[in-house]
């Protein structure tokens, strides 16, 4: 770690020094998830509710060519207001490190420096998946890869919804990721409670998640988890609505012919505009309960 360009905010600091439960959280959703001044009001209220939970958030992001694990309050209001940073997965990493550049972390950027500085639990709102049309062009999210590879419980709300979510759920399967339900026997559909798809294990507490966590680690099963807690059930977009907007959006960014990395927030994009902002505030709630989720689970492996 000492050849390596880390920064740890002195929270995180005195967290690690005092044996602390830390959860990571990642800095695209701030950077070009959502406007300001949402995006730094989000960022400090899902911060503050891992704090209220008793652990200690680690919001990761990449400045000056420096990986940073947690952020102070001018870092957030930089990562939150400046036109000229990127967006970081893990196989950008080295490229951002070696130019010097700003960053904000997906989820794979995200558990790939969460890993180097040995957290075990990163908290997001939703992952990438396989995508509506992976069997045209291979879109299929590197989130996937990196759950898979680095030892770290994800607590999201499923996939983006609009991702093929029976595809992902297979995904992960032949990659031997364990995949939990969070006291529910269906997998979320993000802003919707419900998928339509069952898994095979719920978990039915954060003790459980963590002891099936420590379990991977005796049985050398050095991988991740994925946790799907569904949205609270007052936030969420009913199934039907979500899936008419999800369709009126991939119709329109399919005619525009958009593909590539452009595809994912002109889709998120789209979605916002069609449900008159319904999806922004559910993207909200959501992330501030897997946020609470994700800290119970940190205090449990603690």
């Amino acid at each position: 770690m000492n050849s390596l360009p880390v920064v740890y905010s002195d929270e995180v600091t005195r967290a690690k020094k005092d044996g602390k439960a830390i959860v990571a959280l990642e800095s695209t959703i701030i950077s070009h998830g959502m406007p300001y001044p949402v995006n730094l009001d989000v960022a400090r209220a899902v911060e503050e509710v891992i704090r209220q939970t008793g652990a200690v958030p680690a919001t990761i992001a990449i400045l000056d060519g420096k990986m940073h694990v947690g952020l102070n309050e001018q870092e957030l209001q930089f990562m939150a207001t400046d036109k000229t940073i990127l967006k970081a997965s893990e196989r950008d990493i080295p490229f951002v490190l070696a130019r010097g550049n700003h960053a904000a972390t997906t989820v794979s950027g995200t558990l790939t420096v969460a890993s180097l500085a040995g957290i075990k639990v990163f908290a997001t709102g939703g992952i990438g998946g396989v995508g509506p049309n992976a069997g045209k062009d291979y879109d299929i999210s590197a989130d996937l890869l990196a759950i898979k590879k680095f030892p770290c419980i994800t607590v999201c709300a499923g996939a983006k919804s609009f991702m093929d979510i029976a595809g992902t759920l297979e995904f992960l399967e032949t990659h031997a990721v364990t995949v939990f339900a969070y006291q529910s026997n269906h997998f979320p559909l993000f802003y919707a409670r419900d998928s339509g798809l069952e898994v095979e294990w719920v978990a039915k507490d954060a003790r459980e998640v963590a002891d099936v966590f420590k379990m991977k680690a005796l049985l050398n099963q050095e991988n991740g988890m994925l946790v799907a807690v569904p949205i609270p059930a007052k936030d969420a977009v009913p199934e039907k609505e979500i899936h008419e907007v999800i369709k009126k959006a991939l119709d329109q960014v399919n005619a525009e012919g958009i593909t590539g990395k452009a595809f994912t927030p002109r889709v998120l994009s789209l979605i916002k505009e069609i449900s008159g902002g319904k999806s922004l505030e559910a993207n909200i709630a959501l992330i501030k309960n897997n946020a609470e989720v994700a800290a119970r689970i940190a205090l449990a492996l603690s």
